[in-house]
């Protein structure tokens, strides 16, 4: 094993630490050593890989032969010059490039196939004859990454058939060319985390699966978002998006449905809290050259009059030195319609403490015509709220109740829990589920 990882050129940044590249090492000190080699030390080191494989193998749901979904683990998640200019254009016919590639993938080819048979006979174990015959225990769907996890699965099946390592180029490039490569790639949305000195985007491993159709009524503005939206993917002028109005009106699950709208044409999202608003240029320069459209996804968002992020937050929309580029746009979500809390002292400029007080209000509401399409979510009147509460209710055949008695039961929940909202109906119908016999 140690030779074909020794002989990775265009992969070989898969890292020292890595299991493949550990494993290299134990079996080549195994093949040096000979029969003087520590028996005891060699299966105690192999035991902390396959540790390290069966803990990953959880993290993404990995089943049946781990050891071949690692390797189509490790093609999936490498980002070279190679891998990410294929996600764009695809391998091309010509080119060295491919020659060493391929080359790679003759490395890749036996290691996918590798017999660890003669490993277990001189260290009398049979961890590896287990791993390639996996049977995994059944997980909730939200206890694994399931979006890398039918990825590399599939493409594991896929490099299954290779009958040689041509086979397995041409497999590995047409996963790129159609999921992409690395985090990006397999993943739908992403958070910021800091580690160290070093600001991440983290995939977000269980993202909600609701659909527009899911979002009852708001037909126009669901219709306003997809428009933009559209032109977004499709690489034509879109503008960043606002979307306000009262709380628990759908505004959020629209921007989820959204994505999942658009994720398979390559549509990625970056969720940021205020907070962290003095990385927006960081994670601008992290995803600017990708092949993706990245919206930069902002919930809640809203400043009293004391907080100065949102200056952060202008100057990447628009007049910061750097122009934001075509493949990132922010939407965001707020119950404020101007976003920052104004005070009656800001709208005097009578003011003793400061002369220019307008100006102060201006450059506050500014931040909002930075936003070029602004959409107001309204709360539902009653006969809205009732048709929402019976089209839910019907998805859910354990409930019974005339469709007198639910309203009447809605329309009480409704008083006692904010009035009426898609939210509340939703929260109502969840209450009648759990108390259903």
């Amino acid at each position: 094993m140690y030779k074909e990882t020794a002989r990775l050129i265009m992969y070989g940044n898969l890292g020292e630490d890595s299991i493949l590249m550990s494993l290299g090492r134990i079996f080549e000190k195994m093949e040096r050593d000979g029969e003087t080699a520590r028996k005891d030390e060699l299966v105690r080191e192999i035991y902390d890989q396959i540790y390290r494989l069966l803990d990953l193998s959880t993290t993404y749901g990995f089943d049946e032969n781990l050891w071949q979904c690692y390797i189509a683990y490790l093609l999936a998640m490498n980002e070279n010059p190679f891998s990410i200019i294929c996600e764009t254009v695809g391998a091309s016919e010509y080119g060295t490039v491919n020659t060493i590639v391929k080359q790679d993938m003759e490395c890749f080819y036996r290691l996918f196939h590798y017999d660890f048979t003669k490993i277990e006979c001189m260290l009398d174990v049979q961890c590896f004859s287990i791993l390639t015959n996996y049977r995994s225990m059944a997980k909730a769907e939200n206890t694994y990454n399931k979006s890398v996890s039918e990825k590399v699965r599939a493409l594991a099946a896929d490099l299954g058939k290779a009958e040689n390592a041509e086979d397995m180029f041409r497999i590995v490039t047409g996963f790129y060319k159609t999921y992409g490569v690395g985090k990006f790639g397999l993943n739908k949305a992403f958070r910021v985390v800091h580690k160290g000195e070093d600001m991440i985007l983290s995939p977000i491993t269980h993202t909600s699966d609701v659909t527009l159709e899911h979002l009852i009524g708001y037909e126009r503005q669901k219709q306003e978002l997809i428009e933009n939206t559209e032109a977004f993917v499709e690489g034509r002028k879109a503008n960043n998006c606002l979307l306000f109005g009262d709380s628990g009106t759908g505004k959020s699950t629209c921007i989820k449905a959204i994505l999942n709208q658009y994720y398979d044409r390559g549509l990625r999202l970056v969720e940021v809290y205020k907070h962290q608003f003095r990385d927006l240029s960081g994670i601008i320069e992290q995803v600017k050259n990708r092949n993706y459209k990245f919206i930069i996804y902002m919930d809640d968002l809203s400043f009293e009059e004391f907080e100065i992020e949102y200056k952060y937050l202008k100057a990447v929309i628009e007049g910061g030195m750097e122009v934001r580029p075509d493949n990132v746009l922010i939407y965001a979500t707020s119950n404020r319609r101007h976003l920052i809390r104004e005070t009656w002292s800001d709208r005097s400029d009578m003011s003793q403490d400061e002369l220019h007080r307008s100006d102060t209000m201006q450059e506050k509401l500014s931040l909002v015509a930075r936003f070029g399409v602004s959409i107001y979510f309204d709360r539902p009147m009653k006969k809205d709220f009732d048709e929402i509460v019976r089209r839910l209710a019907g998805e859910h055949p354990e409930i019974t109740l005339s469709e007198e008695e639910l309203l009447m039961q809605a329309n009480a929940w409704s008083l006692r829990n904010g009035g009426y909202s898609g939210r509340v109906a939703e929260q109502f119908i969840i209450h009648l589920k759990s108390i259903a016999k």
